[in-house]
C-alpha cells in the first residue's frame, strides 16, 4: 500500500465520505494535507490513521468535541491517560443515562401498546386516546 492518497482513496480506505473528509480538515480535526504541483489534496499515513481514529471515536459515540480533545491528549504519549480516563467514563455515564431513558421509552410504548390489539376502529382506539390524554 502506498503512504500517498488522494482524498477518494482515503474515502474508501476509511468508508468516509468526502465531504466528511473535508468538514473534518475545516474544523482542524484532521492535520493539513500536502497539496500536489496540481494543487490535489495528498493525504498520507498520518491522516490516515488520524481519521481511523476519528472513525473509532465516532462508532463509540464521541462527539466531535471530544473526539478533538481526545486526539490533543493523544498526541503527547509521556503524557498521563487520567484525562482521557475521565473523559471516557463521563461519556460511558452519559451512554448509559440514554440507554436508561431508552428503556422507559419502551416501557411506556408497551404499556400504550398493550391497551389496544388492532381490532377496533380509530375513533375507539385506546393507543390515540392516550396519546391524546397525557397523563
Amino acid at each position: 500500500m502506498s503512504d500517498a492518497f488522494r482524498i477518494g482513496d482515503l474515502a474508501r480506505l476509511t468508508a468516509t465520505k468526502v465531504v466528511t473528509i473535508r468538514y473534518y480538515e475545516s474544523i482542524g480535526l484532521m492535520p493539513v494535507p500536502e497539496r500536489s504541483a496540481t494543487n490535489y489534496r495528498i493525504y498520507g499515513k498520518v491522516q490516515l490513521n488520524r481519521l481511523r481514529f476519528i472513525r473509532r471515536c465516532r462508532d463509540l459515540g464521541f462527539s466531535l468535541e471530544q473526539i478533538a480533545e481526545l486526539a490533543a491528549l493523544s498526541s503527547d504519549s509521556q503524557r498521563s491517560c487520567g484525562e482521557v480516563d475521565a473523559l471516557t467514563r463521563t461519556h460511558l455515564a452519559e451512554v448509559e443515562a440514554k440507554i436508561a431513558d431508552l428503556n422507559a421509552l419502551a416501557a411506556e410504548l408497551r404499556r400504550i401498546g398493550a391497551q389496544c390489539h388492532g381490532s377496533t376502529t380509530i375513533s375507539n382506539c385506546r393507543i390515540i386516546e392516550t396519546l391524546d390524554h397525557r397523563p
